[in-house]
């Protein structure tokens, strides 16, 4: 039997929260090309600001909300506000909506897989040997914290001919408990032999809801006092 669940979707709805908040039956089709259209525009334009998550949220037809998780909001906003609202503007015409984009500052980067990821990709595209990155990006993040990761690297490796995958664990990473706050991160590195993919699973501890599953997020502690 496999264990090809996405370690997100597995926990929609009980631990992790959906990254698009909106329901429409008509514009469906619609607002999933959109969303997509807004998230790779983003990441596209500021992928040097180490975005962690993108959410979106649709009030009303005529709004869309964006919330941009980053390590670097200065980045993203610019000298006095120009850059963040020049890009509204340009969504604004893109999509024929009102767009309002708020940004929030990542306080942990290391706790991020996304970032993970795309930091092993960056030293990988930077000619440094994939195992020795894996190595470095992992013994920082567990030195910070973290209750166990796992990145897997995949492609034509150093440069072989018949492309490979390797794995680097550390810690726990227990992808089958429910409770446990895993974080996924996907990126790709471009080197001149082709693409590498690198997949991140984090582990950052246990989640316990409250009785009843009204509040999520809640440590052991605060749940034994409910």
């Amino acid at each position: 039997m496999g264990h090809k669940t996405h370690p997100y979707g597995i926990r929609l709805g009980i631990t992790k929260d959906w990254k698009s908040n909106w329901f429409s039956e008509k514009k469906m089709p619609e607002y999933v090309r959109e969303d997509h259209r807004i998230r790779t525009m983003i990441k596209k334009r500021y992928y040097g600001a180490q975005i962690a998550q993108i959410s979106i949220e649709r009030p009303t037809e005529e709004l869309v909300s964006i919330v941009i998780y980053t390590a670097r909001p200065g980045i993203i906003i610019g000298k006095g506000g120009q850059e963040i609202d020049q890009f509204q503007g340009e969504l604004e015409e893109l999509l024929q909506r009102k767009v309002k984009i708020y940004i929030k500052e990542v306080d942990h980067p290391d706790w991020e897989a996304q970032l993970v990821a795309e930091d092993v990709a960056s030293r990988i595209q930077n000619r440094i040997p994939v195992p020795r990155a894996m190595k470095e990006v992992i013994q920082r993040v567990m030195d910070h914290g973290a209750k166990g990761i796992k990145i897997r690297c995949g492609g034509r490796l150093g440069g072989a001919e018949i492309a490979r995958s390797i794995e680097s664990k550390a810690g726990r990473v227990p992808l089958q408990t429910i409770r446990a706050d895993i974080d996924y991160g996907f990126a790709q590195a471009l080197t001149k032999y082709g693409m590498i993919g690198i997949k991140v699973w984090l582990y950052r501890g246990d989640i316990y809801l409250a009785r009843g599953g009204e509040s999520r997020g809640v440590t052991r502690a605060q749940a034994a006092q409910v």
